[in-house]
């Protein structure tokens, strides 16, 4: 797999780098903490798939990295190559990036 730490994320995003930041917690937890993105949640990404750029470079994050490793299976099996996961999600990015982010 392969996963992208907060701090590689904050450089991209720093960097005005292009890419898609998909979250695919479900609509409650994105409302109580969020760092921007497209919120797919897990459940509805196979229906929603043609919402995303299987060209473009997207880094998937949920709460922790486990949902998003399964979001990030699903999505290789449809042919994105240049796909990662935000190992520790959410959760690492209000501890070690950015402490404003609300923790739950």
């Amino acid at each position: 797999m392969n996963d992208l730490n907060v701090f590689h994320l904050k450089q991209l995003k720093d960097a005005n780098e292009d890419f898609v930041l998909l979250d695919v917690r479900e609509p409650n937890e994105y409302r109580i903490a969020n760092i921007g993105g497209t919120l797919i949640p897990l459940g509805e990404l196979p229906k929603r798939l043609q919402e995303l750029d299987p060209n473009r470079k997207t880094i998937v994050l949920c709460h922790s990295g486990i949902r998003s490793q399964h979001a990030v299976a699903f999505l290789r099996y449809q042919g994105f190559t240049d796909v990662h996961n935000l190992s520790g999600g959410i959760d690492a990015w209000s501890t070690k990036i950015d402490p404003k982010v609300r923790r739950y």
